[in-house]
């Protein structure tokens, strides 16, 4: 196992961590993809962090021990999933943007569909979760156990990493927290946040 996929590795910041996910492997549901793209998440002192306000019922896992996998429900129909890092008590974490399939292409087709353009098959946090049928059951799954259905292991180089804004939020918007393989085609479109207009 890589010294990132240590109990130990992941114990360090979230910024740490999260640009030496990319290229690692993760499997779920008979699907396997490469991750090209990951935002860190740095706890109570990040306003875009769920642990912002401290610890709730929803963002528990995050203030548990790290390797674990944090998974939230967004916008009443999407799951997203996030490595929880960092000192145990910190709830820093790295949320699973995109990745490359790589195994299982007949189950992330009957999961999300035979016409979509392969690359679009886990592009996006979403995508990425309906690709490897993570829901909510998944929360709080150790990805370092051997028996564990969600298992992160080490991959392959990533190649040229590049960073930028994290995607969509209001808060801390101009953090360069957002870290990509170039040129992937799987890395998801950055979109800016855009306030919800009243009506």
């Amino acid at each position: 196992m890589a010294a990132g996929l240590t109990r130990a590795g992941l114990s360090r910041p979230a910024l740490e961590v999260a640009p030496g996910l990319l290229g690692c492997l993760l499997t779920a549901g008979g699907v396997t993809v490469r991750l090209t793209e990951v935002e860190a998440y740095e706890g109570a002192r990040d306003p875009g962090s769920h642990a912002y306000r401290g610890h709730t019922d929803r963002n528990a896992v995050m203030f548990g021990p790290p390797g674990h996998l944090y998974v939230y429900f967004t916008y009443g129909m999407h799951f997203c999933a996030n490595v929880v890092c960092g000192p145990e008590g910190g709830a820093s974490a790295v949320l699973l943007r995109a990745g490359e399939l790589v195994d299982g292409e007949a189950r992330a087709r009957a999961r999300r569909g035979p016409t979509v353009r392969f690359r679009d098959l886990a592009r996006g946090p979403a995508r990425l979760c309906k690709t490897l049928g993570i829901e909510r059951d998944a929360n709080g799954v150790d990805l370092l156990a051997e028996d564990s259905p969600v298992r992160m292991q080490a991959g392959e180089s990533a190649g040229t990493v590049s960073s930028g804004p994290r995607v969509g939020l209001r808060g801390a918007p101009e953090h360069p927290w957002r870290f990509w393989v170039d040129d992937e085609p799987s890395v998801s479109q950055y979109r800016p946040h855009q306030p919800r207009r009243r009506r």
